[in-house]
């Protein structure tokens, strides 16, 4: 059930108005929880399995760390979080790699060994709620959160289906308050939330979908013939899908979520105006990039044990969030190298100091399109089904000059909506979209409103296409 679909639109219709139908808090969430169920188990009833079973856990083991006083059973109760959620994790998601990896290996020693038909199907969004459920008993161990939390209450956390598939992360410090106080109807947050998924579904499918992806899947499967121009304009119309495909869905998540009453964090901040790639990561999938810091990079020791560590530290955050995308050496390299340009930025502004900021608007904007050059560049390993794809559009963009060219019809329309991209997004790098949009006048809105409305109903091609992060 997709927010692109007239399914979920008669979904949320329905739960929307049952809802607000309540009146006893209790049972609006009660009525929270079963839709979120239903929900997930139209892509597969046996994925609701796995969510009960990561949501029982934690709970129960957040319960028992919270009431030990020992350092050591903590540790272990701990560990049993970690060792469940991982394990799930690892099994679903890079089971077929460590086994193809196993396979390769014995080969490699003269084992000949050919294993049967791997049937393991990934389920959707356990990249997500994962993250979600760990940082819950990270916090609980940590001392930041007490597990004084409902049951009901974290089912809902867990379970909440406006952002259970892709995002964003949500920190139970964040939601589990929101639980605690009985929601009202509000015209102004209805309004806006309505709004978002409005503006996210018209991202989704009036750009990404009908005027980029086209582009780009001309361009990557016809990597080893295509021409620099057609390869550039390529890579960067992925730049531009990814985002749109992506913030559409965050923009459907928090506006949907918005309707019920409840707030999520933002997700995007402009990322294609990063002044460098530091900037780029606090603006681009908020909520994994703090995930990380905060779970990941900081418990390594962060920034407090000299250079080296430093960037030790950075390239195993940077290699295992490329890793948290899929079960591919792909996403590793591609992890690897934003790894290896934040590494580079850290030494740079520490024998540079001062002398690193830059002041002139005209050089950081030129900075600006640097940081969105290479970002896109690096794309091409997230984006190419394998290797010699990858090398082979790689050789278009910095060695050969001619070759086919299959953009000569979407060329203008794909330069226009990428220029208009980058302007907008510079020109919010500090207002948000509801600051920009409470600014307008009310016919104003109205219009973008409308104008995004029409967007949709004519960029639709009625097929529906998948958020791309939903395989994550």
């Amino acid at each position: 059930m997709q927010f692109n679909s007239l399914t979920f639109v008669l979904f949320f219709a329905i739960v929307t108005a049952a809802y607000y139908a309540l009146h006893s808090w209790p049972a609006r969430k009660t009525l929270l929880i079963a839709a979120s169920y239903l929900f997930y188990a139209a892509w597969n009833p046996f994925y609701v399995l796995l969510l009960w079973f990561s949501t029982i856990a934690d709970w129960l083991l957040a319960r028992r760390i919270d009431a030990s006083t020992s350092d050591r059973a903590r540790r272990w109760w701990l560990c049993g979080s970690l060792t469940i959620n991982l394990s799930l994790l690892g099994y679903f998601k890079y089971g077929g790699l460590l086994l193809d990896a196993f396979v390769d290996l014995a080969h490699k020693v003269g084992i000949s060994y050919s294993p049967p038909a791997s049937s393991i199907v990934l389920p959707v969004g356990i990249s997500f709620y994962t993250f979600q459920t760990l940082s819950y008993t990270l916090d609980v161990y940590r001392r930041q959160l007490h597990a004084r939390t409902s049951f009901a209450d974290f089912c809902l956390f867990v379970g909440f289906f406006p952002q259970l598939i892709a995002g964003p992360i949500v920190r139970a410090s964040y939601f589990l308050p929101q639980c605690e106080q009985p929601k009202r109807f509000s015209a102004d947050s209805f309004g806006w939330g309505a709004a978002l998924l409005v503006f996210g579904l018209f991202a989704k499918v009036a750009v990404a979908d009908a005027v980029l992806a086209p582009a780009v899947d001309a361009v990557f499967a016809n990597a080893s013939e295509i021409g620099t121009l057609d390869a550039w304009v390529g890579v960067f119309a992925f730049s531009g899908q990814i985002f749109f495909d992506f913030s559409a869905y965050s923009l459907c998540a928090i506006g949907a979520a918005l309707c019920l009453g409840f707030a999520l964090p933002d997700n995007f901040r402009s990322p294609f105006a990063a002044i460098g790639f530091s900037d780029f990561w606090r603006r681009w999938h908020i909520s994994l990039s703090t995930w990380l810091r905060d779970y990941l990079y900081i418990s390594l020791g962060g920034s407090r044990r000299g250079r080296a560590r430093v960037a030790v530290n950075l390239m195993i955050t940077m290699l295992l969030g490329g890793l948290w995308h899929g079960a591919s050496w792909m996403f590793v390299i591609w992890g690897a190298l934003h790894g290896a340009y934040l590494v580079i930025e850290h030494l740079a502004r520490a024998a540079f100091g001062s002398a690193f900021r830059v002041s002139s608007g005209l050089l950081r904007f030129g900075l600006a399109l640097g940081t969105f050059a290479v970002v896109s560049v690096t794309w091409v390993f997230f984006r190419a089904p394998d290797m010699a794809s990858a090398q082979a559009l790689l050789r278009a963009l910095f060695v050969k000059s001619a070759g086919t060219a299959v953009l000569a019809d979407q060329l203008p329309l794909v330069l226009v909506t990428l220029a208009a991209l980058l302007a907008w997004q510079w020109m919010h790098r500090t207002i948000t979209l509801e600051e920009r949009f409470a600014r307008w006048p009310l016919a104003g809105r109205a219009a973008a409103i409308a104008a995004a409305l029409i967007g949709i109903v004519y960029g639709s091609g009625g097929d529906g296409h998948a958020f791309i992060y939903f395989q994550f």
